[in-house]
């Protein structure tokens, strides 16, 4: 599976968990996520991010959004 493949599989749960925790919108969860150092660090190959679970991602992004 390439990158660009295992991302768009990914994402989907991502935005779902954040849009459920945080009771947003799943445009407003994906628009938080990609604004986001986490979203930033999982859209970049360089990372290696997008080929940990969504449940790490979706952590990273808690963390860094609850201390912001």
């Amino acid at each position: 599976m390439n990158h660009a493949t295992t991302r768009a599989t990914l994402l989907p749960e991502i935005v779902r968990m954040i849009s459920e925790k945080y009771r947003i919108s799943e445009k407003e969860a994906l628009d938080r996520f990609y604004t986001s150092a986490a979203g930033a660090s999982f859209a970049d190959d360089e990372t290696g991010l997008y080929g940990q679970s969504a449940l790490y991602i979706f952590g990273l992004f808690c963390e860094e959004y609850d201390n912001n």
